[in-house]
């Protein structure tokens, strides 16, 4: 009998943005396994001389799921709960990594609706206008900037940060491996 594989398992034969979309979902649920079940003592544990923490690593990627998917897809302000945080859109170095005052319910939360409204954006994009469509970051600078780059580029970004995941869960507890367990799944 064939095994189904986990839900995050990128397809063996699919279309470009069936494996764009693939990849970017694993990262998000490798990402998210890494970071699942913790406290927030947990969450704020650092490694060596790094500042880096999964409940930073948490806030930062639903922050960044949000500025990719709103004001870089099609330029959409800020909403809640990233208005007023972020200094200006599109600076990097304005995400805050503060976990300060946030229980690790909030921070799941916060990470797994940003991914949820992300989806539906993402979704919305693609039927509108495939991977080779503009998208508005970029265009006020004179530069065409596909949906296919900005999926390129979250992949990326998960890709970085998962890492950094991978040697903070090890020291917390010894979790290691590439993927999930099949029988996990991402929460909602």
């Amino acid at each position: 009998m064939t095994e189904t594989p986990p839900p995050w398992e990128p397809p063996f034969n699919g279309s470009e943005i069936e494996h764009l979309l693939g990849a970017l979902e694993r990262q998000r649920a490798t990402f998210r396994w890494k970071a699942d079940g913790l406290d927030e003592r947990a969450l704020a544990r650092t490694v060596g001389a790094s500042a880096l923490t999964l409940g930073g690593l948490l806030k930062h990627l639903a922050c960044v799921e949000d500025e990719k998917w709103g004001q870089a897809l099609s330029g959409a302000p800020y909403g809640p709960p990233w208005a007023g945080m972020v200094a200006y859109p599109g600076d990097p170095k304005t995400y805050t990594f503060d976990t300060t005052g946030l229980t690790a319910a909030e921070l799941y939360a916060m990470w797994d609706e940003s991914v949820a409204r992300a989806r539906t954006r993402i979704t919305d994009a693609i039927s509108q206008g495939g991977p080779d469509q503009q998208v508005a970051m970029g265009a006020d600078d004179g530069f065409v900037v596909s949906l296919r780059r900005l999926l390129c580029d979250i992949i990326e970004e998960y890709g970085r940060h998962t890492g950094h995941a991978d040697l903070l869960r090890e020291a917390i507890d010894g979790r290691v491996g590439e993927d999930p367990p099949p029988n996990w799944r991402l929460p909602g």
